[in-house]
């Protein structure tokens, strides 16, 4: 897949934040999603859905990732959400049996989202995972925003 953006994002439609490399870094990561997804007003339904998509990613870029970490959220036409890490390895989805404890993160993200993916770099990759946002296109464009 090929994408390109002609334009630059608005500054107000991106969030970009640096994450620990330990377990303290979903709980920051879930965190900031909800203030954000609150700021741009997303329903109750895709907020949760996206927190748990973000957790997801986050915990698999900590346990099999490498540090820096980055959390990444665009609001567009869809609602982005990408962990960026430095080490290559590709993710895989794994079907996890019913005593496993570990092994469902691509799977939940991949049935939560309508689309995900692994971009690579020179340095690493990003994982994404991109959903409906949820809010009409009068409230994308700054009409009926919350005040």
């Amino acid at each position: 897949m090929l994408l390109a953006r002609t334009k630059a994002l608005p500054q107000d439609r991106v969030l970009t934040l640096p994450l620990p490399a330990g377990p303290e870094a979903a709980p920051i990561a879930r965190a900031a999603t909800r203030r954000q997804l609150d700021v741009w007003g997303v329903d109750e339904e895709t907020a949760f859905t996206t927190e748990l998509i973000v957790s997801e990613l986050v915990g698999n870029a900590v346990r099999y990732g490498a540090p820096p970490l980055q959390l990444r959220l665009v609001f567009e036409r869809m609602l982005t959400c990408e962990v960026s890490d430095t080490a290559a390895s590709a993710p895989q989805v794994k079907h996890a049996r019913t005593i496993d404890e570990t092994g469902r993160g691509l799977f939940i993200i991949s049935s939560l989202s309508d689309q995900w993916g692994t971009r690579y770099q020179a340095q690493g990759k990003t994982v994404w995972a991109a959903q409906p946002t949820g809010v009409s296109t009068e409230r994308q464009n700054g009409a009926g925003r919350p005040r």
